[in-house]
C-alpha cells in the first residue's frame, strides 16, 4: 500500500474491518447520546444512576440508567481509538462481540434470579438481552470475518505443503 507524501498514513481505502469498526463505534456513540434525550428516551424523569429501579426507556423499549449510557458512550469511544488499526479494528469487533455475548449471558441470569435484585446493575431487560445477543454474535462475525484477507498476507488456511 502506498504511503503519503510524508510517509505518514497509507493512502488509499481502508480496509473493510477498520470501516465496520468506525461504523460500530459511531452507533454506540449515537445510542449512548440518545439515551440522554428526553422523548428518545421514554419516562426521562424516572432515570436513574445505576440499577432496577431505572424506569427510563431508550425508543419506549430498552431499559437504560445513566451508567449503561455510559457503558455506551465509553465502547464508542474505546472502538474509535481502536480502528486507527487493523489489529485494534479486529480487537474491537472479535472482542466486543465476546463481552456483548457475556452480557447476554448475564441478562439471561439476571432474568431467572431476579429482575428486580441488586445484581442488574445496568439494568437490562428482556429487549435489552435480545439486543445484546445480536450484538455480540454480529461484532464477532465482523471482527473474524472482514480481517481473514488483511494484513496476513494471505490466506490463513493455507498448508505450505499445498501449492
Amino acid at each position: 500500500m502506498a504511503r503519503g507524501a510524508r510517509g505518514g498514513r497509507p493512502t488509499g481505502p481502508r480496509p473493510r474491518v477498520q470501516v465496520a469498526a468506525l461504523i460500530v463505534a459511531g452507533v454506540f456513540l449515537l445510542i449512548g447520546i440518545l439515551g440522554y434525550i428526553p422523548g428518545i428516551t421514554t419516562d426521562y424523569g424516572e432515570i436513574r444512576f445505576a440499577g432496577p429501579h431505572s424506569d427510563a426507556r431508550l425508543l419506549g423499549l430498552f431499559q437504560i440508567s445513566i451508567l449503561h449510557n455510559a457503558v455506551h458512550l465509553l465502547s464508542g469511544l474505546v472502538g474509535l481509538v481502536l480502528a486507527r488499526s487493523i489489529a485494534g479494528a479486529r480487537l474491537f469487533l472479535a472482542g466486543g462481540g465476546a463481552i456483548y455475548l457475556a452480557l447476554w449471558l448475564y441478562g439471561l441470569a439476571i432474568e431467572a434470579i431476579n429482575e428486580d435484585g441488586g445484581a442488574n446493575i445496568l439494568p437490562v431487560n428482556g429487549a435489552d438481552n435480545w439486543l445484546h445477543l445480536a450484538l455480540g454474535f454480529g461484532m464477532l462475525a465482523l471482527g473474524l470475518l472482514l480481517s481473514n484477507q488483511v494484513g496476513t498476507g494471505g490466506r490463513l488456511d493455507t498448508p505450505s505443503d499445498r501449492p
